[in-house]
């Protein structure tokens, strides 16, 4: 129920079936640490299949592979992008090697699959070799970081239209609430006047310029190595190689990339994922503080602030009956936990650099990923079983605004601010309202002047 290969280091037993080799069982056994494959990131295992299926292409080109193998390959890796083997993308997300195990794992599976169609049984490479003929012109250090880059702007996308849903949802509600007068608070105590549709909206636009933010962090990524081959010397590449395979990656991945202006640098050079992953720790650090002020507005519901409801999408206590909890927000701040963190491996192993390369690049992409497609999914489920449901309590809304001494804010304008400070204590004090304070002290006498102070009150709140 096993083959056997052998490399420069020995003999390797395999699984039968096993589409992958002895290289990429060796890293198998060197790295059991996470238990999670590089499969469970198929943008990943799409990346590698974009990158090998150019390399070949390019190759073929420049007659340095021939039409037979250049055609299998190419075969192979549209089999891949269909969803097909990924399966077989065993090696373990964090490993030593700079990603050549990586790599490596798609060289053996992409070889092993092509023998197939060639009638030959997988690891018969006299026929068709992961290195010479799938890693041909290649080395780990410019695929590898391709196809990580790749990776990540295939991840961007799904992130940036969950947040233009999350951003959308906020505006609704926004409009929804746009009359709702509510008060403002600074420092957790009374402020000032605003609707509730105002602070929506805030949330909205915050989510908006995240998203540009996120663009414009992850157009840095199209810049790639690929070319470079061991440390940007371009040394086993046929002449015209780099220009040719970054043209053929860029139409068949359907994305823009660009050859970077110094290989040697961008072979050991993290800087983009370094700005890349601050830019998902500055989304992570505004979603978890929206959060938090959804948690603390719709606290209660009748001993907190209460001015809105989320909805109950579980019950939230196993002894209080009734009880329902913020349990949405909750998760999306636990996930923006993560994302903060993350980008601090990412910055320590962005430093950890030498010289010509940079070999911790796989928790790079592990940490990256795995921050982008958790933020992901929470701002989905953020948007549809929280944001979007969200209702105003309005007349919970209208209750605090009336009893607060934000008032004596608009009132400022028209007896002093020092009167308008006598006001707000003598209220506090009484338990009556400003206006109500404002007639006792004998501040407001004209029925006109508490006009412009109502109309006032009305301007502060009207639009958002």
């Amino acid at each position: 129920m096993s083959r056997v290969e052998t490399d420069s280091l020995g003999e390797v037993t395999l699984p039968k079936g096993a589409l992958y080799g002895s290289q990429t069982q060796r890293a198998a056994t060197n790295f059991p640490i996470t238990g999670v494959a590089i499969s469970h990131y198929p943008d990943v295992v799409n990346a590698l299949a974009f990158v090998k299926k150019a390399c070949a292409r390019t190759n073929f080109e420049l007659d340095a592979l021939s039409a037979e193998k250049a055609k299998i390959i190419e075969s192979v890796c549209d089999e891949i992008l269909e969803g097909q083997h990924h399966d077989q993308f065993i090696v373990d997300v964090i490993q030593g090697g700079a990603g050549t195990s990586t790599n490596m794992n798609a060289n053996e599976v992409i070889a092993n699959l092509a023998l197939q169609r060639l009638g030959k049984t997988p690891g018969s490479y006299e026929d068709l070799h992961p290195n010479d003929d799938v890693n041909m012109s290649q080395s780990t250090n410019d695929v590898y970081p391709t196809a990580i880059r790749l990776a990540v702007l295939f991840t961007n996308e799904r992130l940036i239209e969950a947040m233009n849903l999350l951003s959308g949802a906020f505006y609704k509600r926004a409009t929804a609430f746009k009359s709702v007068g509510k008060i403002g608070r600074t420092q957790l105590q009374d402020a000032v006047p605003m609707t509730l549709g105002a602070e929506m909206a805030s949330f909205a636009h915050t989510i908006s310029e995240d998203i540009q933010r996120v663009e414009e962090s992850a157009n840095l990524l199209r810049e790639i190595n690929l070319g470079g081959t061991a440390i940007g010397t371009m040394i086993n590449t046929p002449e015209g190689y780099q220009d040719r395979v970054i043209s053929n990656l860029r139409e068949i991945a359907n994305t823009h990339l660009i050859a970077a202006g110094n290989l040697i640098e961008a072979s050991s050079d993290l800087g983009a994922f370094v700005l890349y992953s601050s830019t998902l720790k500055r989304i992570g650090v505004k979603l978890s503080k929206i959060c938090n002020d959804l948690r603390l507005l719709s606290s209660g519901p009748r001993a907190g602030i209460g001015e809105i409801r989320l909805p109950a999408v579980q019950a939230g206590s196993s002894i209080m009956p009734g009880k329902v909890n913020p349990v949405i927000p909750e998760m999306v701040n636990q996930v923006c936990y993560q994302a903060i963190g993350n980008d601090l491996i990412v910055t320590m192993a962005a430093e950890s650099g030498q010289l010509q390369l940079n070999a911790m690049e796989p928790i790079i992409i592990h940490k990256i990923l795995e921050t982008a497609n958790t933020l992901t999914a929470a701002i989905i489920q953020m948007t549809d079983l929280c944001v979007s449901g969200i209702e105003a309590d309005e007349e919970r809304c209208s209750s605090l605004l009336n009893g607060s001494l934000a008032l004596a804010t608009s009132l400022a304008p028209l007896i002093g601010y020092e009167a308008a400070s006598r006001v707000a204590k003598h209220a506090l004090k009484t338990g009556q309202s400003v206006p109500n304070a404002a007639y006792d002290l004998g501040l407001l006498k004209n029925p006109d002047l508490l006009n412009a102070l109502d109309l006032g009150r009305v301007s502060l709140i009207a639009d958002f």
